[in-house]
């Protein structure tokens, strides 16, 4: 029987190691060829809305391999994703996971992934651009990578940047929380900067930055977004992607630096590469930037061991087979 697997189900059986695993054991499979994303793809309405779809193929696997896809509608009242599984060589229902905490643990462990392959070993410092609904997830993610001495946040509301580090004292009581006046404060001399932000327009200049800081910009997954400006690439010595046919269509700072045409492209790396062969940072480069769109195979990556775990534990709610049905035409 497929299962629905609820926020809370999810959230028991996985955490952001956990998590940090399963995304680097799906960046492997994709290396090696047996799993594919389908590229993100999206439509606005109402003037401030975002219907996305993105998706994923895993040839082998439980289940003869698994594909899948995860939708939601971003609106200023919130939004609820859902994750649906599929047997790849039936097609039939496998599960449908209520995917924010989901999208959560994929969003901060990507995040994690790229910082634990590219920032400095010796980092204990991070600064946090953005304190919304992502922000302790990606706190989360890197203090599971690195161990992380103090966090620097900045948010262009004071009262939630206050609120954020209140809670942040809370959850990890080991790391020291700071407010940081403005970005420029928030990000000097840091060794790791997150930028989480629903920025129209760029607000992070390559003078802000220490020599040998990672980057992972996160936040800017739409075109009419954008978090940093055109001169970070002059000083980045890598750059890496969670999916670059998705930096590619969706990322206004990255097309505006290399063009919409697939030349030009070949400087950019996939996470999937570094993980599988090892690249770690080197103690030359300068700048290495992260840029994650979000993709299909880290979604499923998650999704697949939350089902997994769920199955084993007795979790989640039996959903009856769907029946099939003549239309009537008159």
């Amino acid at each position: 029987m497929p299962l629905w697997i609820s926020e809370r189900d999810a959230s028991s059986v996985m955490s952001m190691t956990d998590a940090i695993g399963a995304l680097e054991a799906g960046l492997r499979v994709e290396a090696s060829g047996g799993a594919r994303n389908m590229v993100k793809t999206h439509v606005e309405f109402g003037g401030h809305g975002n219907l996305h779809a993105i998706g994923a193929a895993f040839d082998t696997g439980p289940d003869g391999g698994i594909v899948g896809t995860k939708t939601w509608a971003h609106t200023p009242g919130g939004a609820m994703p859902l994750l649906v599984l599929f047997r790849a060589d039936t097609g039939s229902l496998l599960a449908v996971i209520e995917a924010f905490a989901l999208g959560q643990l994929r969003t901060g462990g990507i995040s994690g992934v790229a910082t634990k392959w590219l920032a400095a070993e010796e980092a204990d410092e991070l600064a946090l651009v953005g304190a919304g609904k992502q922000a302790m997830a990606q706190v989360g993610a890197v203090a599971a990578v690195r161990r992380l001495r103090r966090v620097r946040v900045f948010s262009r509301d004071p009262v939630k940047c206050s609120a954020f580090a209140a809670k942040l004292r809370s959850r990890f009581p080991a790391i020291e929380a700071a407010e940081a006046p403005t970005v420029a404060d928030c990000v000097k001399g840091a060794p790791i900067v997150t930028l989480v932000t629903r920025a129209t327009e760029p607000f992070l200049g390559a003078s802000m930055l220490a020599r040998g800081a990672h980057v992972n910009a996160v936040g800017a997954i739409t075109p009419e977004r954008a978090e940093f400006h055109q001169d970070l690439f002059p000083r980045a010595g890598r750059l890496v992607a969670d999916s670059v046919e998705q930096v590619r269509k969706l990322s206004r700072e990255f097309r505006d630096h290399l063009g919409e045409g697939p030349s030009g492209w070949d400087g950019v790396e996939t996470l999937a590469s570094v993980v599988a062969n090892g690249l770690a940072r080197k103690p030359a480069d300068d700048l290495t930037v992260f840029k994650a769109m979000g993709a299909g195979i880290s979604d499923l990556s998650v999704g697949i061991e939350i089902l997994k775990a769920a199955r084993a534990k007795g979790l989640g709610r039996d959903l009856p087979m769907p029946e099939r049905a003549e239309i009537r035409f008159a």
